[in-house]
């Protein structure tokens, strides 16, 4: 004998998972693969021409803006709800990643010790990256912010 059907379709034994939980990870996941092939690109063919700062201050505004588009195509494509709490889980939780994969790849791949790689965000090119990493964790929640504001200018006209 069976119990009755949930009204989603599923089965009850069926988890799903948070929109932006998925969110967070797809959006890390995007603009880390972005990020990683701009920073080879960066690395070996901008660093000789422009320095450290220079060539990080010229792939910052292209990773915001990569990050702006996939954050956006993410939260409809997975239907993140415009609002400030879950965009700000998403953003974090993609920050927390993008975080632990830096780390992760530095000591790992790069053979950096974790004091380095700390200390070399206190350099010039690492505040500026790290200034970047925090507007990629801010994107969703901006965007929601953004969006919540058009919502209420529009009930204010139409009131």
């Amino acid at each position: 004998m069976t119990g009755p059907k949930p009204k989603s379709g599923k089965s009850a034994g069926t988890a799903t998972r948070p929109a932006p939980l998925v969110a967070a990870f797809a959006y890390f996941a995007l603009v880390f693969a972005t990020g990683f092939i701009l920073g080879t690109v960066r690395v070996l063919a901008l660093e000789p021409l422009l320095g450290d700062v220079g060539s990080v201050a010229l792939e910052l505004p292209v990773m915001l803006a990569v990050s702006w588009i996939a954050s956006r195509g993410i939260c409809r494509r997975l239907n993140v709800p415009a609002r400030l709490a879950p965009r700000i889980f998403m953003g974090g939780v993609a920050f927390a990643l993008l975080i632990a994969a830096e780390l992760i790849l530095s000591v790992y791949v790069f053979g950096q010790g974790v004091g380095a790689w700390v200390g070399s965000l206190g350099t010039a090119a690492g505040l500026l990256g790290l200034a970047g990493q925090v507007g990629f964790g801010l994107i969703p929640a901006i965007q929601a912010a953004l969006r919540l504001d058009i919502v209420a200018c529009d009930y204010r006209r139409t009131h």
